[in-house]
């Protein structure tokens, strides 16, 4: 029974940080937040794991414009 209050405790605790996610506009979805969370929890610098997500999202959009204007 224990086990099951847990993973309600967890289930809740990820349903508070996405919407807080989504309030602060992050686009991450709950897999990508989840991930982020398990990553912090390991010791990652969540400061550090923002700058690379915000240089990975510069990268995408710059790829996908150069994508475009080669079509």
């Amino acid at each position: 029974m224990a086990g099951a209050a847990n993973l309600n405790a967890v289930r809740e605790t990820m349903d508070v940080l996405l919407e807080i996610s989504r309030l602060l506009n992050t686009g991450l979805d709950m897999e990508s937040l989840s991930i982020c969370v398990r990553l912090c929890e390991q010791g990652i610098n969540p400061e550090a794991l923002s700058s690379v997500i915000k240089e990975l999202r510069k990268a995408s959009d710059a790829f996908k414009t150069s994508e475009n204007s080669t079509s």
